[in-house]
C-alpha cells in the first residue's frame, strides 16, 4: 500500500534555537537603527543646521 508524501503531524522544532530567531533578527534590526540615528544626530551636530537648511533651499530653487 502507498504511503502518504506528507506525515499527518508536522514536524516541531524542539532544539533550543527555535525560539531565538525571530527575536535575534529583532535585535539586530532595533541595532541597526539605533546606529543610523546615531550617525544622522552626530553629522547634524558636526555640520549644524546651516547644512541642513541650505540642501532644503537648493532643493526648492532646482524645483522651480
Amino acid at each position: 500500500m502507498a504511503q502518504p508524501l506528507h506525515p499527518a503531524q508536522p514536524l516541531q522544532d524542539n532544539s533550543s534555537t527555535a525560539g531565538r530567531m525571530p527575536s535575534v533578527l529583532l535585535l539586530a534590526g532595533a541595532g541597526v537603527a539605533g546606529l543610523l540615528v546615531i550617525g544622522a544626530l552626530a553629522l547634524w551636530f558636526h555640520y549644524g543646521t546651516q547644512v541642513f537648511f541650505e540642501m532644503i533651499r537648493t532643493g526648492l530653487a532646482a524645483c522651480f
